[in-house]
């Protein structure tokens, strides 16, 4: 039996509807996050502009320690996400690579699971957490590439090369918090997707409640609005 017929025989069609609705919803809500419409800015967006503005203010702040502390604690917080994905991957691929713990779950499920349909449906949960602890290793990455950035800006603000490393330290946090943001989206939605575990509309229901979460907070949140206040261009 090849791939095709056996996932044929294993999954119904409402299986591969919720799978690919948790699939569009992951990459939707990432992208509409970083690119929202231009009459309504996300959370995401908004704060690209404040960390144009931490730069400003970085370059006539004296001493600059409370910029040295911020950054490092941005990197303890993608080491510590990068540690929780790393411990649950291990987990999550220990219990599928151990057939009669599977097994075990599979029949104390008693929602109709086999085996083989619970280690496919964990294998998508580790594999979202495995883009998770690859964003956040990447994030961990670029905040210490605008640490040293960050360094390299003379201590006098009016120096021609100043505002221009400014900037492009600028740039380099802002790539970085992209990464770490798209990392905290796919640990969101492996939680949806253990969802699955109870059906194909359990699947559906937490990959639809997920993305509810995450766009309220990206557009209509309380913080947002908070944000929004006293909005100038801030760059540098």
């Amino acid at each position: 039996m090849n791939m095709l017929s056996f996932l044929e025989t294993t999954f119904t069609a409402a299986d591969t509807v919720a799978f690919l609705l948790l699939i569009a919803a992951w990459a939707g809500t990432g992208r509409l996050a970083e690119y929202p419409p231009k009459w309504r800015p996300s959370v995401s967006l908004l704060m690209q502009d404040y960390r144009y503005r931490w730069m400003t203010e970085f370059l006539t702040r004296q001493p600059r320690i409370f910029d040295v502390s911020l950054i490092d604690s941005l990197r303890q917080g993608t080491a510590f996400f990068a540690s929780a994905s790393m411990i649950a991957i291990g987990g999550g691929v220990a219990l599928i690579g151990n057939a009669a713990t599977l097994q075990g779950l599979a029949q104390d499920l008693t929602i109709g699971l086999d085996a083989a349909q619970l280690r496919i449906k964990l294998i998508v949960v580790v594999g979202l957490l495995a883009n998770a602890l690859l964003k956040f290793i990447w994030s961990h990455r670029l905040f210490g590439y605008c640490a040293i950035m960050m360094a390299a800006v003379p201590n006098d603000h009016t120096a021609s090369m100043a505002a221009p490393r400014a900037r492009q330290a600028a740039e380099i946090n802002i790539t970085a918090a992209k990464s770490y943001n798209r990392g905290l989206n796919s640990i969101y939605f492996a939680l949806a997707g253990l969802g699955w575990l109870i059906g194909p509309y359990g699947l559906m229901l937490a990959t639809v409640l997920t993305a509810g979460v995450q766009m309220r907070r990206e557009f209509a949140s309380q913080s947002r609005l908070v944000m929004l206040e006293d909005m100038r261009d801030p760059r540098v």
